[in-house]
């Protein structure tokens, strides 16, 4: 018996040796939150006041490393070949999980199966806007106008593959019209040339065009969500313009590495819906013509699902290629 029971003894000193490190509370050290895309823009900025308050929530500091590159490939990409462990995380929206895998052949990561999903963050819709010159005041005017003279309507967008692209040729596809494209590097000079009148029209985000409209520059004419904007109270939606159930909005999210624990999700999920319910970044949300969509990781799974469906498909059917 003194064998087995030697035998014994060292494997529950192993056992009890090993039980700390799968006791431990997570998380136990810092949790970077990768931002696929430069420092400053919407994604960063919803990262950083998420990393804030659920890195006090959870008593770990949550840093950001901004990734940026091929459209938000670059950094999904090593989120996806990162450990699932819970302190690599990414924070992106419907380009990344719906339009890159499709516009880029080698994305290198699928968005349904390389990602393990902690929640969504928000939904923001977009306005069409143009240029006050054009006798166009409603979708009606603008669909008559696009469908007398074909491509003669030309819209900017902030490059190929961008929201701004993909919402207006799905407007355009739906609404049965030709539009001509205007790529731009960036938005800033989409803005700056329909202001000045070389393109006719522009779908973006609501924020970036409140002052032009405001003094006159811009011409607002629909908003792309399902409902009315706050920030445009008085604009109709496509859906009540005209086009019945088109909806082309953007969706935030949080994912980790696929492999993660159900336990660790969860404990992500709950810390990153209580900051989704402080008035600071709810309020930010809000400012930025967007919606709080605090809920389940099944219900993020769905979406990107759906997202990758949606917009992969669009990118596809046109045959929409990175120049």
């Amino acid at each position: 018996m003194r064998p087995a029971l030697l035998t014994a003894l060292v494997a529950a000193a192993c056992l009890l040796s090993a039980s700390p490190s799968h006791t431990q509370p997570y998380p136990i050290r810092p949790v970077t939150i990768v931002v696929p895309f430069a420092a400053g823009g919407g994604n960063d900025v919803l990262a950083r006041l998420l990393a804030q308050r659920m890195g006090a929530s959870l008593g770990q500091n949550f840093i950001i490393e901004n990734r940026p590159g091929a459209s938000g490939t670059t950094g999904a990409r090593a989120v996806a070949k990162a450990t699932p462990d819970g302190y690599t995380l990414m924070v992106g929206h419907s380009g990344v999980f719906g339009v890159a895998p499709a516009l880029y052949p080698s994305a290198g990561y699928d968005p349904r199966k390389d990602f393990a999903p902690i929640g969504l963050i928000g939904s923001f819709q977009q306005i069409l806007v143009v240029h006050p010159a054009l006798p166009i005041r409603t979708l009606a005017d603008l669909i008559a106008a696009a469908k007398r003279e074909p491509g003669k309507l030309t819209y900017a967008s902030a490059g190929v593959g961008s929201g701004s692209h993909l919402s207006t040729e799905l407007f355009a596809a739906t609404a049965g019209i030709r539009l001509t494209h205007v790529p731009f590097r960036g938005s800033g000079a989409t803005l700056t040339d329909l202001i000045a009148g070389r393109v006719d029209m522009l779908i973006t985000t609501l924020p970036s065009v409140l002052g032009a409209v405001h003094a006159g520059q811009l011409r607002p004419v629909a908003v792309t969500g399902a409902a009315r904007s706050d920030l445009f109270p008085g604009l109709p939606t496509f859906s009540e313009a005209g086009l019945p159930g088109f909806e082309a909005v953007i969706h935030y999210g949080m994912v980790a590495p696929a492999g993660l624990s159900a336990a660790i999700g969860e404990k992500l999920n709950g810390a990153l819906n209580a900051a989704l319910a402080e008035l600071p970044i709810h309020a930010r949300i809000i400012d930025e013509g967007g919606d709080p969509l605090p809920g389940t990781r099944e219900a993020q799974s769905r979406d990107i699902a759906a997202e990758e469906a949606k917009w992969g498909d669009l990118v596809r059917r046109l045959g929409i290629r990175v120049e």
